[in-house]
């Protein structure tokens, strides 16, 4: 009995660590949804000055900023030149900056060089860098009468020769003056710099530059709540764009084109010729009318951008709605439990999924959102050996479109180009169980099939590796989006017979571990993906990374080579960042020795693709394949496109969109609609009341494109009057439910605290309900909510919502995001020898951890068979 006890707990602190980490790593990497990063009527444009003055540069986007990628673009430029391979003249640095006008420019009002992020390029592997290590850092050489650009007339006078550094000041006012290249504050592989934005032939250029708010640099403090004058509003920063140009400070081109004579940015010398644009961010913290009752809503990422931008006006009126991400599959599971839980978001009815029923009584669903699955991407030109000149000149310049099909999304999603699993065939030889591979393009970029749809891509030069085009960055979990795309995949004739083992017109076959035919799937089962709804990494290939000089006891799996990220959002920041996580460097110097990630992709020759959804894509400024539909079609994710896909929608009640039947030519086909799903005999009355507001307020001002709060993000489409009318049909029919209700829905409080009692309605009369179609109205209800809220928040007393999005963003924890695997790890351990059992000895999944914001994370799913696994060890 002892020995079993010892053995139990010792499982549930093990069991609680392993929970705390991934908590602590979801909380360092969950990143807030938040507005769109559309352009509005805060675009600027400011001129350059001296050398510069023809130059004009534009900043697309300048207020209602948070964590997303504005464009920056530029005209009026000279053509970038190199020295080797490295930058040598006329290309723009881009950084972010906090403080007030220095007061150098009255023309141009910006803040001072010690106050701007910059500096962190790699500090090892710089081999294949395109910088010089002073035009990529803070290190300048003391003049104080310069002559040369680079020089600085204040920092490095201590010792001239070795030459110093220019220091950083962070907001709280540490001051780091040494090793300012990777310093406390930032790093190479979190910085938002641009370090090297070229112009073309045509003397423009452009970049989308990732605005950070203090969630994700406390050192600048961006969008901070500050007090001025008795008047408090979010913090404002700056955008610094600094030209590098062809002459030196005499105004005459510099002598020595053999090599790179660009100093640092942050030089006095280059300091002068600074552009800066002021930022205004929306508030990082409190933002809600304090006192109100918070009211749950669970469920699809698909509405995750704008619900937050909902949350932000609608609690201004006291109106205060939570929000959780979960998978829409455990979504349904949950509200089928326990309708108690609230206002979930759904693509389809509950009892959908396989091996689910649906629950008597009254379920109510309204249409709230348009968007979809996007295939995302960063993609820089780099030309091949013996490209013509025309495309020489496009060098360093980002891909704006390709096209896909269904057959390229499944050679992707299943492994099967040769170099995705990395080493299983070196110099023509494949490895035991690996012949299929061996004929197989590298990659996607190399792949006949591609290139006939992208003829540019057979003449630009891509290193095929698992960091690049061999495999999708796709989250984890369960989904309807994953769902969605493999009925996309399984609908189209030629990928159908892809996966079912028939080789492609070039011969490429499908890696067997994914194939349909039980025959060829060395597991000795079907694959099926016309019932998957994940992104599963079936092979079991693992290796020593072929030229990583690790141990033959470190070897690496698909999962290592193809990591998962935590959703969608987070798949659109990397791919931004060009960061496909892959820990490809060994470090045998680490204590103990480990792989390590060699950060973000070069410039010039940067390849990420994604699936993320058509609002995270916007957000951070994702290039967007075009999809073929069912009609043969290429279609891009526009609204026109979107929209043309919910025409096609089918079923009662709840109309899916099924890329099969989208045959409208203009039809987007990963188009999905998001509904709301209440059970209104499960909740209170007023929770009913509130929940209709909510949606009132969707099929309204809701659905009026903007970057406002309220407003509806780019990557999604307006609902169609039709779909509105649905939407006021269901609010209507919670406010006038009369039914059966259950002992949590008369005296509980939507908020998942109450006693969960599923089935509340009289048997047999289960129902997709709406009330009396009608106009969208602007009546309170009786909670006191407005169909059309007042746009001024108020900021009385009570329990605060910290919203996102168009509204604000959360409060950057007191300790400094690092820590937080483990110090999650070990309250893990703490809080695992009890908390996962709270209320009993049964194991309660899924497990989630508050996030600020309203939002919570799943940190494990509720997973049945890994439930019945652990009950059967713990007691």
């Amino acid at each position: 009995m002892r020995r079993a006890r010892i053995r139990n707990a010792l499982i549930r602190l093990l069991a609680g660590a392993t929970v705390g980490a991934l908590a602590g790593l979801a909380v360092a990497q969950t990143a807030p949804t938040a507005s769109a990063a559309t352009g509005d009527d805060s675009a600027v444009t400011v001129s350059g000055r001296g050398e510069f003055k023809d130059m004009k540069f534009t900043v697309i986007q300048t207020r209602n900023l948070t964590s997303q990628a504005v464009t920056v673009s530029w005209s009026g430029g000279t053509p970038t030149t190199f020295a080797g391979t490295q930058f040598n003249t006329d290309f723009v640095q881009i950084m972010q900056c906090w403080g007030d006008d220095d007061g150098t420019v009255p023309s141009n009002p910006g803040p001072a060089r010690t106050q701007c992020q910059y500096g962190a390029s790699p500090t090892t592997s710089r081999t294949s860098w395109p910088g010089n290590s002073l035009d990529d850092t803070r290190q300048v050489f003391y003049n104080a009468d310069p002559t040369n650009y680079g020089q600085d007339n204040r920092y490095g006078a201590a010792n001239p020769n070795a030459g110093g550094e220019v220091p950083f000041k962070s907001v709280d006012g540490t001051t780091i003056t040494t090793n300012t290249q990777n310093n406390q504050f930032y790093s190479y592989n979190t910085t938002n710099e641009i370090d090297f934005g070229r112009t073309g032939a045509d003397g423009s250029g452009k970049e989308f530059f990732e605005v950070q708010t203090a969630n994700e640099a406390p050192h600048l403090g961006c969008g901070i709540p500050v007090a001025t004058d008795g008047v408090t509003k979010p913090r404002s920063c700056w955008l610094v764009i600094v030209p590098q140009g062809h002459l030196d400070l005499d105004g005459k081109p510099y002598a020595d084109k053999s090599q790179v004579n660009a100093g640092s940015p942050v030089s006095s010398t280059n300091w002068k010729n600074r552009i800066a644009v002021k930022l205004d961010f929306n508030s990082v913290g409190n933002n809600c009318a304090l006192g109100a009752d918070e009211r749950p809503t669970t469920g699809s990422e698909l509405a995750a951008d704008a619900m937050t931008s909902w949350q932000a006006q609608l609690c201004s009126v006291g109106k205060v709605f939570g929000y959780t991400e979960l998978g829409e599959p455990d979504t349904r599971s949950r509200l089928i439990a326990d309708g108690t839980s609230g206002l979930a978001f759904t693509t389809r009815k509950l009892g959908a999924d396989t091996g689910t029923t649906a629950p008597s009584g009254t379920t109510t669903y309204a249409p709230v959102a348009l968007s979809g699955a996007v295939i995302g991407f960063t993609i820089e030109r780099r030309s091949a050996s013996g490209a013509p000149e025309s495309v020489e000149k496009l060098n360093g310049t980002k891909i704006e479109s390709i096209k896909l099909n269904a057959r390229l999304v499944a050679k992707l999603l299943t492994e099967s180009y040769r170099s995705s699993t990395w080493g299983s065939v070196l110099n023509g030889t494949a490895a035991k169980g690996y012949g299929w591979a061996r004929k197989n393009p590298a990659g996607l970029a190399s792949d006949p099939e591609f290139q006939a749809l992208n003829p540019e891509f057979a003449y630009l030069s891509v290193a095929e590796t698992p960091a690049t085009d061999t495999d999708l960055m796709t989250s984890l979990g369960h989904s309807d989006t994953a769902r969605a795309i493999w009925q996309w995949i399984y609908a189209d004739k030629d990928a159908r017979q892809f996966l079912a083992g028939v080789p492609d017109d070039d011969g490429m076959r499908v890696n067997p571990y994914y194939s349909t035919n039980a025959d060829l799937n060395p597991m000795g089962i079907a694959f099926d993906p016309s019932n998957t709804d994940e992104y599963p990494k079936s092979d079991p290939w693992c290796t020593v990374p072929p030229g990583s000089d690790a141990p033959a006891t470190n070897k690496q799996c698909m999962i290592d080579f193809h990591p998962y990220v935590e959703d969608m959002h987070a798949g659109a920041l990397h791919t931004r960042r060009a960061d496909t996580l892959w820990k490809s460097t060994w470090d045998a110097l680490a204590t103990p020795p480990v792989y390590k990630s060699s950060g973000p992709q070069i410039v010039g020759s940067r390849f990420v693709i994604t699936i993320t959804d058509a609002a995270s894509a916007a957000r951070y400024g994702l290039q967007t394949a075009e999809l073929k539909n069912s009609a043969g079609k290429y279609v891009a994710p526009t609204a026109a496109g979107l929209t043309a896909a919910a025409a096609t929608a089918t079923g009662s009640g709840v109309a899916e969109i099924t890329p099969a039947n989208a045959t409208a030519k203009g039809a987007y086909p990963l188009a999905e609609l998001v509904y709301a799903a209440v059970r209104p005999g499960e909740v209170t009355k007023a929770a009913r009341q509130d929940y209709a507001a909510l949606l009132r307020y969707a099929s309204a001002t809701g659905q009026t494109p903007g970057a406002d709060p309220g407003r509806l993000p780019e990557g999604y489409a307006p609902l169609s009057t039709k779909l509105r009318a649905q939407t006021v049909k269901a609010a209507n029919a919670l406010l006038d439910y009369t039914g059966p209700t259950s002992a949590g829905g008369g005296t509980g409080s939507a908020d998942g605290g109450g006693a969960s009692t599923s089935g509340g309605g009289a048997p047999g009369t289960t129902g997709d309900t709406g009330g009396t179609a009608g106009g969208a109205g602007t009546g309170a209800g009786a909670g006191g909510a407005s169909a059309a809220p007042s746009a001024k928040p108020s900021f009385d007393g009570g329990k605060a919502l910290q919203t996102t999005a168009a509204g604000n963003t959360p409060a950057d924890p007191a300790n400094p995001l690092r820590y937080a695997v483990p110090v999650g790890a070990a309250l893990g351990a703490v809080a695992g020898v009890g908390a996962p059992f709270a209320g009993g000895n049964r194991l309660r999944l899924p497990l989630r951890l508050p996030l600020p914001g309203g939002r919570t994370v799943t940190v494990v799913p509720e997973l049945p068979e890994l439930s019945r696994r652990l009950r059967r060890l713990l007691p």
